[in-house]
C-alpha cells in the first residue's frame, strides 16, 4: 500500500502496520465490522494530495476553550496527531499562528475555496442577547459568523456540551440568551459531541468516518453519533456489580470508597448519562472520573448543570437488590394469577365439552 498519506506516516515514523492498527481501532471503537478497518485505511492511503486533506474550519464561541484543550491531549503515535495529518485545518485561533487580518483573511479564503466541501467545527454556544454583543468576533456577532460559516459546509460538528446543548452558558437564568448550534441552523447535516469537555478519541472517531465515507454517523435522537453514545456510562461501568450487590459508598472516604464500591448515593448520574467515558478513558486510556473516585456529573446530556444535584442521588430507589426483590414478588404474584385463570379457563372449555357430548348421547 503506498499514497502520499503513507509517505508522510512513513517520515515521521509510523509504520503501516501501526497506521492498520490504528483504522481498525477506529472501526472497532465506532462499532464498525472488522472489513471497515482495512477500507478506511486504503480510502486514506490511496487519495490524492489534493483530495485527501480536506479543509476543516474550527469556529470557537461562547466556550472555554476545554474542547480545543481536550483533543490537543495528544500522546505518540496518536489517533489525533495521524486524523490531523490528513485534514487541512485551515482556522482555529488558539492553534493557528496567524492572528488579526491574517487570520480572517485565512477563514475567508477557504470558505471560497472549498464551498460546499468543507466541515464546519463549532464550539461555545451563540449568545443572541442584545443582538448577539455578548461574544463578537473581527466584528461580526457569532450568530453572524455561523451563518456566514454554515453556508457552504458539506456538514457541522458541534463540540462539546455548549455548542451541542447550550451547556454552562444556556444554564439558567442565561443571561446572554444562549442557544445551540441546532436551534440557529436546520438545514444542514449537524453531528454533536457533547461532554465538557468531549472524549478526543470520540472526535477524532467521527472525522475519521467523515473522511473515509462522506458521511455522517448513525445519528441518536439528540443527533451525537450511536456509536460513542449509544449506551449509559452505567452500562460500562465497572462498579456496576457493586450496585447489583446494593453496595454504596455514603461518603467519598468512607470504606466502602475505598473498597470501590457504587458512587450512586453520592450523587453518580451515570445511569442517565450516554458517553463512552467508561471504555474509551481519558488520558490516553489512562483513567476516568469515576475511577478516579468522583461520581459522573452528566456533563454530555441536556441541561446537565440546571439538573445540579451533584452530590445528590437520582429520585429512583438506590438498592437494586430492594428492586429486584420486589419485581420479583410482583412477577411471582402475577405468574400464581395468571396460572390459575389459565386453569379456570380450561375447566370451563372441559365442562363445556362434556356438556355437548351428554346432550348428543341423550339424542
Amino acid at each position: 500500500m503506498q499514497g502520499p498519506l503513507i509517505d508522510t506516516l512513513a517520515r515521521r515514523g509510523v509504520t503501516r502496520r501501526t497506521f492498520f492498527k490504528y483504522c481498525a481501532t477506529l472501526a472497532s471503537l465506532m462499532a464498525l465490522p472488522p472489513s471497515a478497518g482495512r477500507a478506511m485505511a486504503e480510502a486514506m492511503a490511496a487519495a490524492p494530495a489534493a483530495s485527501r486533506r480536506p479543509s476543516v474550519i474550527w469556529l470557537p464561541f461562547q466556550e472555554c476553550t476545554g474542547c480545543t484543550e481536550s483533543i490537543t491531549r495528544s500522546h505518540s503515535p496518536s489517533i489525533e496527531g495521524l486524523i490531523f495529518d490528513a485534514i487541512s485545518l485551515d482556522y482555529q485561533e488558539t492553534l493557528m499562528a496567524a492572528a488579526g487580518h491574517q487570520a480572517e483573511e485565512a477563514l475567508h479564503h477557504a470558505m471560497k475555496e472549498n464551498e460546499g466541501k468543507y466541515l464546519l467545527i463549532v464550539d461555545g454556544s451563540i449568545p443572541l442577547g442584545l443582538d448577539g454583543a455578548y461574544s463578537c468576533i473581527a466584528g461580526k456577532t457569532n450568530l453572524e459568523a455561523l451563518k456566514e460559516a454554515a453556508k457552504g459546509a458539506a456538514a457541522i460538528v458541534a463540540m462539546g456540551s455548549c455548542a451541542a446543548f447550550g451547556g454552562i452558558p444556556k444554564a439558567n437564568p442565561n443571561p446572554t440568551g444562549a442557544v445551540s448550534v441546532s436551534d440557529i441552523i436546520k438545514d444542514k447535516p449537524i453531528i454533536n459531541i457533547p461532554g465538557c469537555p468531549p472524549i478526543p478519541v470520540v472526535m477524532t472517531g467521527v472525522l475519521a468516518h467523515y473522511l473515509t465515507f462522506g458521511t455522517v454517523p448513525e445519528l441518536d435522537k439528540l443527533g451525537r453519533p450511536k456509536a460513542f453514545y449509544g449506551e449509559t456510562i452505567h452500562d460500562r461501568c465497572y462498579r456496576r456489580p457493586f450496585y447489583d450487590q446494593g453496595k454504596f459508598a455514603k461518603t467519598f472516604d468512607d470504606e466502602g470508597a475505598r473498597k470501590g464500591w457504587c458512587l450512586f448515593e453520592l450523587g453518580c448520574k451515570g445511569p442517565v448519562t450516554y458517553n463512552a467515558c467508561a471504555t474509551v478513558k481519558w488520558n490516553a486510556g489512562t483513567s476516568w472520573p469515576v475511577e478516579s473516585g468522583h461520581g459522573c456529573l452528566g456533563c454530555s446530556e441536556p441541561d446537565f448543570w440546571d439538573g445540579g444535584g451533584f452530590y445528590r442521588a437520582l429520585s429512583r430507589p438506590a438498592d437494586p437488590l430492594k428492586m429486584a426483590a420486589t419485581a420479583a414478588a410482583v412477577g411471582a404474584a402475577a405468574g400464581v394469577a395468571i396460572t390459575f385463570a389459565n386453569r379456570a379457563k380450561k375447566s370451563s372449555a372441559k365442562a363445556a365439552h362434556e356438556t355437548v357430548t351428554l346432550a348428543d348421547l341423550e339424542k
